[in-house]
C-alpha cells in the first residue's frame, strides 16, 4: 500500500515565494480530487521523484493565498484542504513547498457541496466497465464532455471495472488518469469495487492499487453513517443520498457487517433522495444473468428489500455490458419468471411526452444497468423488468433538481438514446372549483373550492389563483390567491372561472360558470303558467309543460320552490 501522507490545511494566509519549477520533479499522477464536503476536499498526485508536499488554493486565479508545506518527502502526495466554504470555486495548484507544478490556471478548480438538504442543480456522470483504456472508453469520454459543453459536474460516479484486466497500478494509470485528466482534476470521483479490480485488491485488508488509488469516507466524512472501511461508503450532496455498496469482496449477508451498517445508514438519512450503486446488477440479460447464482442474485434477494423498504429511488450497477433500464419497480425479488404486474409500481416509458413522468410517492425505484463505457458484450437483452435494452456504449447523465430527476443515457456517438424523469412525492394537484352559481345583480358570487397535493389538503408549497377564461367583463376577486374568497361582477352574462393549483413541478386547473342576472324588481310572486289543459284516453300519460319566472328570471336558481298537487279529481 502506498504510504499517504495526510495534511490538514488550515484556512488562511501564508506568504511564500514561488521559484521556478525543477525540471527534475515531473507529475505523473493527476491532480485528483477525493471526498468531498461542503467544507473540504482531497487532492492527491504522484510525482516522478520524492519531493515534499503543498497545495496553493484561493477564490481567485492567480491568488491562490492560502496554504501550508509538509515537508515529509514522498511521490504520493494527498492533502486534505478544510475550512472552506460550500457551494464555492477555489482554484488551486499542487507542487513542492517551493514551486508549483501544475495548476494556478483556468482548469485547475473545484466547486464544493452545497450544505446536505440543500435544493441546489447537481449533475452527475455515471460510468460503468470503462476500464479498457481504447478507444472506445475515450468516445464516450468525449461524447460526455461534448453534451456537458463546459457545465460542472457536481459528481462522478464508477461503478466498478475501472481498470481491465487485473486492476493493476499500471492499468489504472492507463484506464483512469490518461483517459479521464481533465476531469478528474475538477470533479470528486466516487468509484466502487469491480470484481476485476478485486483481482488485486481485498477488501477485508483495504489493500491493492483500488485501495492505495482512493481515499474514500469511512467514517462518515462527507455524511452519513460510519462505515468503517472504504470498501462500502455513503456520502450527502445537496438533497441527494449516495450509497456505494462492495458487492465483490464483502459479506453479503443479511447479517454481516454491511448489510448491517446499510439499513442503519437508510434508517438515519433524511435526504430527499436515495440513489445507490454498486457493480453487480440485480435484473440483467445482458453479458451476465441475473437469473444464475451468485452474487447478482443474492444482491436481489438480501440488499433490494432493505433498499426498497427505506425508499430507494435509483440503482445503478454495471458488470454486464450494455445499457439496460427498468420500469419503475417494487417487491421484485425472485428470478425474472417471477415477476407479476403487481411488482410494477409503473409500466410506462416515464417521460413527459410520452406515458408521462414516473412519480415516486411512496414506493417504486428504478435500477440502471450502465456497464457500456467501455466496451459491449453479448446478451439477450431480455429482463422482463427493462423498459429498454440496447447493446450499445455510452454512460448516463443524471439530473437533480428539488424534487425532479432526470437521467438521460448518452451514447458513444452523442446521442440520448433514452431517458426518463422522476418527481419526487410530487402527484399533481387535485383541484376542485365548486357548483356552478347564479346570483343576481347588485350582488357577490361565494366561490368555495377544494384544493389538495399528495394527499394534503393546501400543503404549503401549494400555490392556487383565481382567474377569468371568459365572460362579459372583468371580475373583481375577494382574494385571488384564496381557494375560498367571493367574485363580484358589473355585467350580466355568463362568466367562467378557473381556479388554477400549482405545486413547484405539476399544475391542475377545475372550472364554474357563474350565470349573473340583470336586476330586477325583487319578492314579486313568481309568475306561474300551468299550461293548456288536455283530454286523453285511457290508457295514458299526461306530459305537463309548466313555465315560472321570479322577478323577470327563468327558473331563477334556488329562491324558486315549484311543486305540482292535485287540486280536485
Amino acid at each position: 500500500m502506498y504510504a499517504r501522507t495526510l495534511t490538514t490545511i488550515l484556512a488562511g494566509f501564508c506568504a511564500f515565494a514561488l521559484l521556478d519549477p525543477v525540471g527534475a520533479q515531473t507529475i505523473t499522477r493527476g491532480p485528483y480530487l477525493q471526498t468531498g464536503t461542503p467544507s473540504s476536499v482531497i487532492v492527491r498526485w504522484r510525482t516522478d521523484t520524492a519531493t515534499d508536499t503543498r497545495v496553493r488554493y484561493g477564490q481567485s486565479q492567480g491568488s491562490l493565498t492560502n496554504g501550508s508545506c509538509d515537508p515529509t518527502s514522498t511521490t504520493e502526495h494527498e492533502v486534505q484542504l478544510t475550512g472552506l466554504l460550500p457551494q464555492t470555486t477555489y482554484y488551486y495548484a499542487v507542487g513542492t513547498c517551493a514551486a508549483n507544478l501544475a495548476g494556478d490556471d483556468a482548469d485547475h478548480f473545484f466547486v464544493t457541496s452545497p450544505p446536505p438538504g440543500s435544493q441546489t442543480p447537481t449533475r452527475i456522470w455515471v460510468i460503468g466497465d470503462s476500464g479498457t483504456a481504447d478507444a472506445d472508453a475515450a468516445a464516450v469520454r468525449d461524447a460526455y464532455i461534448d453534451f456537458n459543453a463546459g457545465a460542472y459536474t457536481q459528481a462522478w460516479l464508477m461503478l466498478g471495472d475501472n481498470a481491465y484486466s487485473d486492476g493493476t497500478d499500471s492499468e489504472y494509470q492507463a484506464a483512469v488518469f490518461d483517459m479521464y485528466p481533465s476531469l478528474l482534476r475538477q470533479a470528486v470521483l466516487w468509484p466502487t469495487l469491480g470484481n476485476h479490480d478485486g483481482r488485486t485488491a481485498s477488501s477485508a485488508t483495504l489493500s491493492g492499487p483500488y485501495y492505495d488509488i482512493f481515499t474514500l469516507p469511512r467514517f462518515a466524512e462527507a455524511g452519513g453513517l460510519a462505515s468503517g472501511t472504504e470498501a462500502y461508503y455513503s456520502f450527502d450532496y445537496a438533497n441527494i443520498h449516495f450509497i456505494c455498496l462492495d458487492s465483490y469482496d464483502s459479506d453479503l449477508a443479511l447479517n454481516g457487517p454491511m448489510l448491517t451498517w446499510l439499513q442503519n445508514d437508510l434508517a438515519a438519512t433524511t435526504q430527499n433522495w436515495i440513489i445507490a450503486y454498486w457493480h453487480h446488477p440485480p435484473y440483467s440479460k445482458g453479458s451476465h444473468d441475473s437469473d444464475g447464482s451468485g452474487r447478482l442474485t443474492t444482491m436481489r434477494e438480501n440488499v433490494l428489500p432493505i433498499l426498497e423498504s427505506y425508499g430507494v429511488d435509483l440503482v445503478f450497477s454495471g458488470h454486464s455490458h450494455s445499457y439496460e433500464r427498468s420500469y419503475q419497480l417494487h417487491g421484485h425479488y425472485g428470478q425474472s419468471s417471477t415477476l407479476d404486474s403487481a411488482m410494477i409500481v409503473d409500466g410506462g416509458d416515464g417521460r413527459a411526452n410520452g406515458d408521462g413522468e414516473y412519480i415516486k410517492d411512496t414506493i417504486g425505484a428504478v435500477y440502471v444497468v450502465a456497464g457500456s463505457s467501455g466496451k459491449v458484450s453479448a446478451g439477450s437483452l431480455d429482463h422482463p423488468v427493462m423498459y429498454l435494452s440496447l447493446p450499445q456504449l455510452g454512460s448516463v447523465v443524471l439530473d437533480v433538481d428539488g424534487n425532479r430527476l432526470d437521467a438521460a443515457f448518452l451514447s458513444d456517438t452523442g446521442v440520448i438514446e433514452d431517458y426518463l424523469t422522476m418527481l419526487k412525492g410530487n402527484l399533481a394537484p387535485s383541484v376542485d372549483a365548486g357548483l356552478d352559481l347564479g346570483v343576481i345583480l347588485p350582488a357577490d358570487g361565494a366561490l368555495n373550492g377544494t384544493v389538495s397535493d399528495d394527499g394534503q389538503p393546501e400543503p404549503p408549497l401549494l400555490t392556487s389563483t383565481w382567474s377569468v377564461l371568459s365572460g362579459p367583463s372583468t371580475v373583481t376577486f375577494g382574494n385571488a390567491s384564496a381557494v375560498d374568497t367571493t367574485a363580484s361582477f358589473s355585467t350580466a352574462g355568463t362568466y367562467v372561472l378557473r381556479l388554477t393549483s400549482e405545486d413547484g413541478e405539476l399544475t391542475s386547473s377545475d372550472e364554474i360558470t357563474v350565470t349573473v342576472y340583470p336586476a330586477g324588481t325583487l319578492n314579486q310572486p313568481p309568475s306561474v303558467t300551468a299550461g293548456a289543459g288536455q283530454t286523453i284516453t285511457l290508457p295514458d300519460i299526461a306530459a305537463l309543460e309548466a313555465t315560472v319566472t321570479d322577478d323577470g328570471l327563468p327558473n331563477p336558481p334556488g329562491t324558486v320552490i315549484t311543486t305540482w298537487s292535485k287540486l280536485s279529481g
